[in-house]
């Protein structure tokens, strides 16, 4: 037996083949292994205080798959273990940064780092734990982030569209090349399937010129402006359609029509209405169109519709104008980054609401303020303890703990 403390590791089998006998009890005869106590990793001899009649076992360990989330087992005679993959740890590779999660008020917990987690906040709210209160009127979007995922509101989705509708909007472009390329500005349809007769309606940027799509289950119809004007800080759009034919003016370009092919006249949209983005991050999983690859990088308002000649614009929405989620959505003009001081040399980012620091090598924390110990994964350059032994590190430099049957300063030798 190996006494813990209080706990005993021997006595308790895997197969539970304890016997008692005339009151004693028979110790287990076999092969332990991962012990953990409170999600915690014990290192069965380096961390015991005491034992006797331990040897070291010679089972093929990898042949029982032990490597959790896709680790590769790996082994020798001595000794074994797991390859595990970016954003897992443990020996097992069972702990990510998130499964803790730090982040609040519903955020989406992103693991930027083995030690580190970004918190993309949710509508309404902003910081680095998406802990603060924000108040929205002219929402600012910031495309598809580092992490693949853009930035976007949804709506609930707009009733009585199937035959006539109308959406007006304004639009400010971020200040950068990128914001013209690809960039969808809305979203509804029928999601996930993908298929060329697939009903949607779809706004976006494609090269400087503003693109209008719709498919109203027969075939796609689209409609593509002539060039922004640069000049302009502000883009007006109007947009329309009367069963099979619709019609874009954007700024003081004339107007353009175009007629959906086929014979179908009805548009049968199930989905939310998506504004900057949507909340799947691969274009893939959006109906066949124009499929714009990034969310939109700039601030959109004043969106409004009406689906009939005879009604007033309103914005979407149930309550009108409120949003039924979002994610990494910011005030216009605001910088979360104003109220976030990186230490150590780290950079502040913002995408929308969501904010954090990158920090520089040796530095991680949610503020840049704690040193990547020499033992970490990140600490450059890598400590040389061989794989299945354990880094210890010392106030100068560090330790390998070897496992049973190796030696050495590396635990490089058998």
């Amino acid at each position: 037996q190996i006494t813990f403390g209080s706990i005993f590791l021997g006595n308790v089998p895997v197969h539970e083949e304890v016997h008692r006998c005339a009151g004693q009890t028979y110790g287990y005869k076999g092969c332990i292994r991962d012990f953990q106590v409170n999600q915690k990793e014990l290192l069965i001899i380096d961390e015991a205080l005491e034992g006797r009649n331990v040897e070291n076992c010679n089972v093929p360990i990898c042949d029982y798959h032990p490597c959790y989330n896709g680790g590769t087992c790996l082994s020798d005679e001595e000794y074994w273990y797991c390859e595990c993959p970016k954003l897992f740890t443990g020996k097992l590779c069972q702990f990510a940064t998130c499964d803790e999660n730090p982040c609040g008020n519903g955020a989406t917990c992103f693991p930027k780092s083995r030690r580190d987690a970004v918190c993309l906040c949710p509508y309404g709210r902003s910081g680095i734990l998406c802990s603060d209160a924000i108040n929205i009127t002219q929402p600012s979007f910031s495309g598809t982030d580092v992490f693949g995922y853009t930035s976007f509101l949804a709506y609930s989705a707009i009733p009585n569209i199937t035959f006539y509708y109308e959406f007006r909007l304004k639009f400010q472009l971020a200040n950068h090349h990128s914001a013209l390329q690809d960039n969808l500005i809305f979203f509804t349809g029928q999601k996930g399937q993908g298929l060329n007769g697939d009903d949607f309606l779809e706004l976006g940027l494609r090269n400087g010129r503003v693109v209008y799509s719709y498919n109203l289950g027969s075939g796609t119809a689209t409609i593509i402006s002539k060039p922004l004007d640069l000049t302009l800080n502000v883009h007006v759009i109007h947009l329309g359609r009367n069963l099979q034919k619709g019609w874009l003016k954007v700024d003081d370009q004339k107007n353009k029509t175009v007629t959906s092919p086929g014979r179908l006249v009805g548009l049968n949209v199930f989905s939310q209405f998506y504004l900057g983005g949507y909340r799947e991050y691969t274009p893939e999983l959006l109906p066949k169109g124009p499929r714009f690859k990034n969310g939109f990088q700039g601030c959109i308002f004043d969106v409004q519709v009406r689906t009939s000649l005879n009604q007033g614009f309103k914005s979407p929405g149930t309550p009108e104008g409120r949003p039924n989620s979002g994610r990494s959505v910011g005030q216009c003009k605001d910088s979360p980054c104003s109220l976030i001081k990186c230490r150590n040399g780290g950079k502040c980012i913002e995408t929308g609401s969501t904010v954090y620091c990158d920090c520089l090598t040796g530095w991680k924390g949610a503020f840049c303020t704690e040193t990547v110990s020499v033992c970490e994964p990140e600490h450059d350059p890598p400590h040389l303890c061989q794989q299945g032994s354990t880094c210890v590190p010392l106030p100068d430099g560090y330790t390998c703990h070897c496992p049973l049957g190796t030696t050495g300063t590396y635990c490089e030798q058998g």
